[in-house]
Parts: C-alpha cells; sequence; structure tokens
C-alpha cells in the first residue's frame, strides 16, 4: 500500500508541476505580449531589438526558449521513472 501511494503522490507533484510550467508561460506570455507592447493610439514605429518589437521578441522568441529550458530541467530534477503496471499482490484502494 505504501508504495503506491508513493507513486500516487509522485503523479500528482509531476502533475501540479506541469500545471504550473504552463500556467506560468501563459502568464509570461499575456505580461510581454500586452505589457510591453505600445498603446494603441500611439502610431509611431516602436524600438527594435534585432528587427523585432520588445514585446515579439519576449513573448514569442525568448519565451518559448526559456520555458523549453526549464521544462527540461524539470523533468530531470523532478520527474521519477515509476512503474505504471499494477502487482496482483496489491490490493486495491
Amino acid at each position: 500500500m505504501d508504495n503506491r501511494k508513493n507513486r500516487y503522490r509522485q503523479v500528482h507533484r509531476e502533475a501540479f508541476l506541469a500545471i504550473a510550467l504552463a500556467v506560468g508561460y501563459f502568464i509570461w506570455w499575456y505580461v510581454s505580449a500586452y505589457g510591453f507592447s505600445a498603446p494603441p493610439q500611439d502610431t509611431s514605429m516602436p524600438e527594435l531589438y534585432f528587427g523585432m518589437p520588445l514585446w515579439f521578441l519576449l513573448s514569442c522568441v525568448i519565451g518559448p526558449i526559456v520555458f523549453t529550458v526549464l521544462c527540461a530541467v524539470m523533468v530531470k530534477v523532478f520527474y521519477r521513472d515509476i512503474p505504471l503496471d499494477v502487482n496482483p499482490d496489491e490490493s486495491n484502494e
């Protein structure tokens, strides 16, 4: 029973971390896309970095790179390889 409880605890932790990373990415994208963009009434050309506006660079170029690296780190550090098969000697609870 303790083994099954540990497996469920690990699975729930991994699911929570994956959802937290997805929510974090959405917040990053929303803040960088809408927070760094020019106001709608501003018709001047925005300042460009590497040929792109800052909001686009942060939300569509740097954000995916950062969160891909964070995903790889999360998998290496927090995820564990656990068996998914159920042993017949374990009781169903």
